[in-house]
């Protein structure tokens, strides 16, 4: 029987601010340049002074909120738990998941007061991005946010890595896979930052433990979670990991190890302008290829095409019909 849900995702919520700034401007203010940082509202808010751009442009954001939306976008089905405030910038949040189709957590319990999380993005002209992020409510997302069963309805479980950085959030992310291991439904899990595997890598080892069956990375986090210098050695020491894995490579496409066998990804030749969302838009299509019947290789190859297509513009999402174009360019 088909499930109701190809994938419920589990992530925090965040309303991305982006600006395009230049490496100096990173330098001068302290900031490390190509991850992500947790910041308080503070620090955020006199980096967008010191900016000094006219225009804000706020979009709906956060990691695994990307991927649900790429999944839906595609003609999927998810399910996505997170954390909102009361507040305008909840309001704008939600009303665009259910303008996209994605049941959430909020349409069985309310909200509570306080402050909705925001992210940071500056954008070199390298096309790297640069995150700061203040995570406001959705630092207390926790297990009282998991809809037990939407994830008993889901072909897969996404649980977004940065999750780990919180108490409350590490928590979250074991009953996840807890509840999915116990209804025979798949694990995905994704690194999401170089910095943040490096400071938590003992609870992603506590969480991965062998027994996630797609595990989402790129080369940086790879090499850091396995404690490997090079790619060939850790592709090699993440079959000991996690059933089934990704490795992102930017330009060079990506890696993929089936559970039998590595399977090259070819890159689709574009100018970068915007890292951002890269890794997210990979893992929203390649999930929605192995759970409509298109294989490790064919998920792959339409992965590597939305990524390349997300990083060629500014955010980290592209339209509907624009992903509607890509699953037609594919199919031909």
């Amino acid at each position: 029987m088909a499930k109701k849900y190809n994938v419920y995702g589990i992530g925090n919520a965040l309303v991305d601010m982006e600006f395009d700034v230049t490496k100096q401007f990173l330098e001068e203010h302290d900031v490390k340049k190509g991850v992500m940082t947790l910041v308080d509202e503070e620090t955020q808010f006199q980096l967008i002074a010191d900016i000094n751009k006219a225009e804000t442009v706020q979009k709906p954001g956060g990691s695994a909120a990307n991927t649900m939306m790429a999944i839906n976008q595609l003609g999927g089905s998810g399910f996505y738990s997170c954390k909102v405030a009361n507040d305008a910038f909840g309001d704008a949040y939600l009303q665009n998941m259910n303008d996209a189709g994605i049941d959430t957590n909020f349409n069985r319990q309310p909200r509570e007061d306080g402050i909705t999380g925001k992210c940071l993005v500056m954008v070199t002209d390298d096309a790297d991005r640069t995150m700061n992020t203040f995570l406001g409510i959705t630092s207390t997302l926790s297990t009282k946010e998991i809809d037990e069963q939407a994830i008993k309805d889901a072909e897969y479980v996404y649980i977004e890595g940065y999750l780990v950085a919180s108490d409350p959030g590490f928590e979250a992310m074991k009953r996840t896979k807890e509840i999915a291991e116990k209804n025979g439904v798949k694990t995905a899990l994704t690194l999401s930052d170089p910095s943040i595997v490096e400071a938590f890598k003992p609870r992603f080892e506590e969480v991965i433990s062998a027994s996630v069956d797609l595990l989402f990375c790129n080369e940086e986090e790879a090499k850091i979670f396995t404690g490997r210098d090079d790619l060939a050695k850790a592709r090699v020491a993440l079959k000991k990991e996690a059933k089934k894995f990704v490795i992102t490579q930017g330009s060079n496409g990506a890696m993929i190890f089936d559970g039998d066998t590595f399977v090259d990804i070819e890159p689709y030749e574009v100018k970068a302008v915007d890292t951002n969302g890269a890794g997210d838009m990979f893992a929203g299509a390649f999930l929605y290829g192995v759970t409509n019947g298109m294989g490790y290789a064919g998920a792959g190859k339409l992965a590597s095409l939305a990524g390349s297509k997300v990083v060629s513009q500014y955010g980290p999402r592209l339209e509907w019909h624009e992903m509607q174009e890509l699953l037609k360019q594919i199919k031909e």
